[in-house]
């Protein structure tokens, strides 16, 4: 594995998708993509796949019927037997048909066996934006944070994507790895070439800053970087952490940070109520709350079914974000 990148370019994350679903597929001939019209001409309904089957073989990007459950038991039973599937579920919502495999098989494997038997698989899958309405746009990842033997990636950037995605893809454990359609081809930005792989389990400070901190993912990383932008001119330095896995926590980095500004936010795209924000807010308040100057505070979406009005947008955005931060400051 190559950890040092000797070229970048610009690109999207769709593409840095792709491509390291290409280095991966080039890499181990374990490896293989199953899901709903990933094979060419179609490449997925999002073009993530696109040209892959070409490339590696039809027997190696392998399209399905419309079958969740066929398509994720099929994933787990390979890799039992020494494989590393990528299954594709084309949309969150659809992974609720699946949830009995992933949690109650994938998950547990390890545990079950005593470490003999691994379930080595990437559940690759994507958010939709309200104009897909209240079946296609659900952010659940709390649901499988919950599960003891997961790892759930959420990437931000094209980079962050590309090197998300191959340790995803070679992690001995089943990982969810989640994006977003409103990111897939407007957030562009340099991604290495080469197998560069981003550890699982380790945030990246966007932005840093010594009066509030921002604790944040996927598509309100953007936002939180805009909302600090706004605040730097009126004299609030915001630090903006984005998880990227949101299992393993990168606790430690969120604790260093917040123990810096002594405020902190959290902020995302699934619910408040019963977000992940409750939690990683309660585990700030155990081990330094005592020493925060002011209360933990989050943001997350209302707690209604996705709308498939954008004029009905029920999700935090920069102008929330940093009316928060002054609230906070103010304090």
């Amino acid at each position: 594995m190559s950890t040092v990148a000797t070229q970048t370019r610009t690109i999207s994350m769709a593409v840095a998708i792709n491509e390291a679903l290409d280095v991966a597929l080039g890499t181990d001939e374990k490896v293989f993509l199953i899901g709903e019209d990933i094979a060419d001409p179609a490449g997925g309904v999002f073009k993530v796949t696109k040209g892959l089957s070409s490339r590696h073989g039809t027997d190696r990007v392998r399209a399905t019927p419309i079958a969740e459950q066929a398509i994720i038991g099929a994933a787990i039973g390979a890799s039992m037997v020494g494989y590393r599937p990528v299954a594709e579920i084309m949309f969150f919502d659809f992974v609720t048909v699946a949830m009995d495999q992933i949690v109650n098989h994938a998950a547990k494997l390890r545990y079950m066996s005593g470490g003999h038997t691994t379930s080595p698989i990437t559940v690759l899958t994507t958010v939709g934006s309200s104009r897909f309405g209240a079946q296609h746009a659900q952010t659940l990842e709390a649901w499988f944070m919950h599960t003891p033997g997961m790892t759930v990636a959420y990437p931000s950037t094209p980079a962050d994507a590309r090197g998300l995605m191959l340790s995803s893809v070679f992690s001995d454990d089943p990982v969810l790895f989640i994006a977003h359609s409103e990111m897939l081809f407007s957030s562009k930005g340099d991604a290495p070439e080469g197998d560069v792989r981003i550890p699982l389990g380790v945030a990246d400070i966007k932005r840093a800053g010594d009066d509030v901190t921002i604790v944040t993912y996927g598509t309100q990383v953007a936002a939180s970087l805009a909302a600090a932008a706004e605040l730097a001119a009126e004299g609030i330095d915001v630090e903006v952490i984005d998880l990227r896995t949101l299992l393993p926590l990168d606790l430690p980095t969120v604790l260093e940070s917040v123990g810096k500004t002594r405020r902190v936010i959290i902020t995302h795209q699934a619910t408040k109520f019963m977000g992940p924000g409750a939690e990683i807010a309660t585990l700030i308040t155990e081990r330094i709350g005592k020493d925060l100057a002011a209360p933990v505070l989050r943001l997350g979406a209302d707690y209604v079914p996705v709308p498939f009005s954008s004029s009905l947008s029920v999700v935090p955005t920069a102008k929330d974000i940093a009316a928060a931060a002054r609230a906070l400051v103010a304090e």
